[in-house]
């Protein structure tokens, strides 16, 4: 479904953030990108949907090179991809079934969105999103009035709403204490395991990443270096992503 050829993109400073990266990603793996900061993690899932183009290779995306696609014809295959950040991106003066009902914008025409004037299936698939991700009784409240873990949880509600088949993550619980974390993940994988939706998740946690996901990607400094099931990383794997060997302390806070 997702296939990085030989894909490499450089700043204009200078610096090579990916060098060379071929991966394969099918559809409903659920896969966590671990790495030091900087070590071309987030590059590596923007890409994906274009909020950063590649500068020389390839990604294909269901059979289509996404570095091609322009305009009105990104815009329609973005619609595909569901974006996740660490940051919430709530509107937190307006309620939470507001926020989700945002998704729904691009499907509308210009007097609707406007006004926002949305149709009755909108609205029951708002409320189904939110129901996912256990937070319907919240619906009817403003976003300022949830805990950072809800409020985050509203978010993935919105990506939801969106219909994607492909849900980015970028660190999407780090700002969380470690028992919301956990939680968030958890809807995470319900939504991987249930809908078929392929995951990709940049994350610090390590623990968190070899518990919650299938899949692990490790980077360092631009290149592949570790590409497998979670269960066969082990210390020296760890030690080839981070460069140093981890201490416990570093798996729970990296």
């Amino acid at each position: 479904m997702i296939e990085f050829i030989n894909a490499s993109k450089v700043y204009p400073n200078g610096t090579k953030a990916l060098k060379d990266v071929n991966l394969k990603i099918e559809q409903g793996e659920m896969i966590a990108i671990i790495g030091l900061s900087g070590a071309g993690k987030s590059t590596l899932i923007r890409i994906i949907n274009q909020m950063i183009p590649i500068t020389s290779g390839q990604c294909i995306v269901n059979g289509v090179d996404v570095s091609k696609l322009k305009g009105k014809e990104l815009r329609k295959f973005r619609r595909n991809i569901g974006m996740v950040f660490q940051s919430f991106n709530l509107i937190n003066r307006v309620s939470v079934i507001q926020n989700v009902l945002a998704s729904r914008v691009a499907d509308m025409n210009f007097v609707q969105s406007i006004l926002g004037l949305y149709n009755k299936s909108d609205k029951i698939l708002a409320l189904e999103s939110l129901d996912r991700v256990g937070i319907l009784e919240k619906a009817y409240h403003r976003a300022d009035e949830l805990s950072g873990g809800q409020q985050q949880r509203v978010a993935l509600a919105r990506c939801l709403a969106q219909k994607p088949n492909i849900i980015l993550a970028d660190e999407p619980v780090a700002a969380l204490d470690p028992v919301t974390a956990n939680v968030v993940m958890e809807d995470f994988v319900k939504i991987n395991k249930d809908l078929n939706i392929t995951i990709l998740i940049n994350i610090h946690h390590v623990d968190i990443a070899l518990k919650y996901c299938d899949r692990i990607i490790g980077i360092n400094a631009g290149e592949v270096v570790f590409d497998g099931p979670s269960e066969n990383v082990t210390d020296e794997t760890l030690k080839m992503i981070y460069g140093r060997e981890l201490t416990t302390d570093d798996v729970m806070e990296k």
